[in-house]
């Protein structure tokens, strides 16, 4: 969970991350599976890594209000090709790394540490040809979370393996 953020409408925000990886509703193996046959790929498994969950309260016509939201973080393992710029991708993101943390603590808050900062996990990997510095492709994670995310990410890139299977519509509860 998230220190209180104030929002810019003078309200507060608090934002919280639930960490998979967990296997992918059926509702999002389908948004995958159309997503990898539109840019000419076939759909080798489909992981949910995270749920953050937003809670804001404030004001809403002078009376006071609250409302909050959900965001799936999934990545769509397609039959990409491995890239052939890894080294190059990665070093983009460790030269990139401090100012990219302080960006994202403007919007979201400091970026979260236990001790060390928690490693930014790239969503859809550099391996595949993900953008090391994309903002909507790092996540910060636990070192040890992040230790899984990197374990089962060639498992699902792997034919037949468990991440082609359809989880639940809701796989924790708050």
């Amino acid at each position: 969970m998230s220190p209180i953020v104030a929002s810019p409408d003078g309200g507060q925000v608090r934002t919280t991350i639930y960490y998979g990886p967990w296997q992918c509703s059926a509702a999002f193996m389908a948004r995958c599976e159309s997503k990898c046959a539109a840019q000419g790929h076939a759909l080798m498994g489909c992981m949910w890594l995270a749920d953050i969950k937003g809670d804001w309260q404030g004001r809403f016509m002078l009376m006071p209000a609250e409302a909050g939201g959900r965001l799936a973080i999934t990545h769509c393992c397609c039959d990409y090709p491995k890239v052939a710029d890894l080294e190059a991708r990665r070093k983009a993101w460790n030269n990139a790394r401090k100012s990219f943390r302080r960006d994202w603590a403007s919007e979201y808050g400091d970026w979260p540490r236990s001790g060390d900062a928690w490693p930014g996990h790239h969503i859809f990997d550099l391996a595949h040809g993900g953008e090391p510095v994309a903002p909507g492709n790092v996540l910060p994670v636990p070192k040890a979370v992040h230790d899984v995310f990197t374990t089962e990410y060639p498992a699902c890139y792997a034919p037949g393996g468990r991440w082609r299977a359809v989880g639940p519509d809701h796989p924790y509860s708050d």
